[in-house]
């Protein structure tokens, strides 16, 4: 009997070393999988651009509508503030949020439509008084099937922003209008810096609840 228990002690014993192991092992792989993904975030490549206008007149045409090459025009093909930031844009893979006081110009409207018609989850914030006038392509985008909101106030929502798959940054003067590109003095800051990013996001998302036309009261 004396030996019968201890051989039962003795099983239950390396089952309970086992577990205790199993136990340990996933703890330090857990620890090691959380210090893997900040090691990572810290890896990541830096990103901080700044984009001034105005920009020389380039054919955006391969960047929007041709995989390779050029497209023949006698427009210069050369790099372009518009170019980067039609680029920038065209990198979005999951989604693009625009925070934007006045929208007229037929490029980057077309970037956004083309970006929509890929699966990106677009969503748009716009200033009810200049989204209204002649010009704005804020109805070219609700056409497409964009969902755009707006303010509903004699106050101009003046922000003028943009966020890539929720960790890029574009923000600074420039409204997205052809006067802004090709002959305004204005300036865009483009970062993935989470600290900049963030704040951003969070007001996005304040305004786009904020804005929900189920609260409109006109």
């Amino acid at each position: 009997m004396f030996g019968y228990h201890r051989d039962l002690f003795a099983m239950w014993s390396t089952r309970i070393l086992k577990l205790v192991g199993i136990f340990i092992l996933s703890a330090l792989g857990l620890e090691l999988m959380a210090v893997l993904l900040r090691y990572n975030r810290k890896k990541r490549t830096k990103l901080q651009e700044v984009l001034f206008f105005p920009s020389r007149v380039t054919c955006v045409y391969p960047s929007l509508y041709v995989e390779s090459g050029k497209c023949g025009c006698k427009r210069s093909h050369a790099d372009s503030s518009i170019m980067r930031l039609i680029r920038h844009l065209l990198s979005t893979r999951q989604s693009l949020d625009l925070c934007l006081f006045s929208f007229t110009d037929t490029e980057l409207s077309s970037t956004v439509v083309l970006l929509h018609q890929r699966g990106v989850r677009v969503r748009v914030i716009a200033d009810s008084n200049y989204m209204a006038l002649n010009g704005s392509k804020i109805g070219i985008l609700r056409k497409a099937g964009i969902p755009v909101r707006h303010d509903q106030s004699r106050a101009y929502m003046h922000h003028k922003f943009a966020v890539i798959d929720k960790t890029v940054l574009l923000t600074g003067s420039l409204n997205w209008t052809s006067q802004a590109l090709l002959e305004n003095r204005e300036n865009l800051l483009i970062t993935n810096d989470e600290a900049l990013v963030k704040p951003f996001l969070d007001q996005f998302e304040e305004l786009w609840e904020e804005y929900d036309p189920t609260k409109y009261n006109f």
